[in-house]
């Protein structure tokens, strides 16, 4: 599968030709020229792999989408591109959170290597049985919950009970089915005991304000993943 890159930069030889490089040396890439089409909705950035980000954009620097990007999906990362040489410039840019910086105009081919570069060290700490959930990656089987700021080490109930609000995306789940599937039994003392651990689980994913589980009062949980 390739690997999908946004492009965001407002020049449009440079753009167009940047993408075309890309795209033929086996990335996936969208290109944005105007950084309104991206602060509309910033959950477009779900499934990215990797963002080419040029400081100096119409309307909104780079540096400050940076900072919302980052907040928002901590894990992705991103590169910036800039015209300027000055080594402040550079500075702010990896204190924001960069992988990376470039000088414009760069050389296509030495971009193509940093960008394999970044891609080959955020594999190596990425697992194939790794379940991505925002900017969380959970690992049930090793009852891992990691976040690019702080690992969980789960208790064998916890994951249990977010792989099945998982498995639930989307839906209402009902507090009996909770329990008949994860404590395999329905009564008032583990009901008490099922909140304080969707209690724990909201803690764990509060990094991410789009994962979500709402209570649905004497029904169940409806989960937002």
């Amino acid at each position: 599968m390739k690997n999908k890159l946004l492009l965001v930069e407002d020049d449009p030889d440079f753009g167009f030709m940047l993408k075309q490089y890309l795209e033929l040396s086996d990335f996936s890439v969208d290109w944005i020229s105007q950084p309104s089409d991206l602060t509309v909705d910033f959950q477009k950035l779900r499934g990215y792999d990797l963002i080419i980000l040029d400081v100096m954009l119409p309307q909104v620097s780079g540096f400050t989408l940076a900072k919302e990007i980052n907040t928002l999906f901590p894990s992705l990362p991103f590169i910036f591109l800039t015209a300027k040489e000055q080594q402040i410039d550079k500075l702010t840019g990896l204190k924001i959170g960069a992988d990376d910086y470039m000088t414009k105009p760069c050389d296509p081919e030495e971009l193509l290597l940093r960008l394999q570069n970044i891609l080959k060290r955020n594999q190596k700490h990425s697992s194939p049985n790794a379940i991505p959930l925002g900017s969380y990656s959970f690992l049930p089987e090793q009852l891992l919950l990691n976040h690019s700021l702080e690992q969980y080490k789960l208790t064998e109930r916890e994951a249990q009970l977010l792989f099945f609000l998982y498995q639930h995306n989307g839906q209402l789940v009902t507090r009996e089915d909770i329990l008949e599937k994860v404590w395999g039994n329905v009564d008032f003392f583990t009901g008490r005991s099922m909140d304080v651990f969707i209690t724990r689980i909201r803690k764990y994913l509060s990094r991410d304000p789009n994962l979500r589980i709402n209570s649905n009062r004497g029904v169940g949980f409806t989960v937002h993943f």
